[in-house]
């Protein structure tokens, strides 16, 4: 009987070790997650910009003529 306690205290502790990684392994994710979408958003900002540049310097030219 003292043995499979024992046993079972063993695995209960690699569980709170394997949840305790998947937990730190997790929160590493977010924040990767979160400076991607940070990044996204920059060079979505930065394709926006110059696609409105584009459309007035195109809205410049001239007509073409028929």
């Amino acid at each position: 009987m003292l043995s499979e306690l024992e046993t079972l205290e063993q695995k209960l502790h690699l569980l709170v070790q394997l949840n305790q990684r998947l937990r730190d392994e997790n929160q590493q994710l977010r924040q990767h997650v979160a400076t991607a979408l940070n990044e996204q958003r920059k060079h979505q900002d930065k394709i926006d910009r110059a696609a409105s540049r584009i459309e007035k310097i195109l809205d410049q030219l001239p007509a073409k003529a028929s």
